[in-house]
């Protein structure tokens, strides 16, 4: 596999599973698309210790199982975040404590660097408790789906995809848990 033979953009991930299928090296591509948004998101909700696991666990579930994906699904996301949450899920408890002591800290540990952290925990310190409050107080869906979606940043539809729920399922959670966030910042059912 040369450089130059690197694929151009998401829509060609199925192709690539496809290619390790022959030749692993391959799935490394994958691997480098992937890895850095799914880390980032597992450690938001777990910490930076147990997103290295969550991920390398992510990426060897997902070479293991490579040759059941469908290729015609196209992009990938969808399939590794399914796999991440599903890990993630395992790891509820662990989260809920990362959450509480988010909440009681009012410090998040996946902000980028010490200057970042000084900065924003000096202005958001009381939100960023209430926040970590309300999603520790949140139904392990609808935490998923919040979560998914403003910090994994997948649409509905991949939000379904990852969960396995009807999108319609994913707007009513999403609904429920902003509501409950908002109101347990301060703002009213109806903003």
């Amino acid at each position: 596999m040369g450089s130059s033979e690197v694929l151009g953009d998401e829509r060609d991930d199925a192709l690539l599973v496809a290619r390790s299928l022959e030749d692993p090296r391959w799935f490394g591509e994958l691997f480098r698309r992937h890895a850095p948004p799914l880390h980032r998101y597992a450690a938001r909700r777990l910490g930076g210790d147990l997103a290295d696991d969550i991920v390398a666990e992510t990426f060897h579930t997902a070479f293991r199982t490579r040759a059941g994906y469908d290729p015609d699904r196209g992009d990938v996301r969808p399939w590794l975040w399914r796999i991440t949450t599903n890990l993630i899920r395992r790891h509820y408890r662990s989260e809920v404590r990362m959450l509480r002591a988010l909440e009681r800290s009012g410090v998040d540990p996946a902000l980028e660097s010490h200057a970042d952290r000084v900065a924003e925990q000096v202005s958001a310190a009381a939100e960023t408790r209430r926040l970590a409050a309300a999603l520790a107080g949140l139904r392990k869906g609808d935490r998923d789906v919040l979560l998914l979606t403003a910090w994994g940043e997948l649409s509905y539809q991949q939000v379904a995809d990852v969960l396995d729920i009807p999108v319609g399922t994913v707007r009513s959670r999403l609904n429920r848990a902003r509501t409950k966030v908002r109101e347990a910042l301060g703002g009213t059912a109806d903003e």
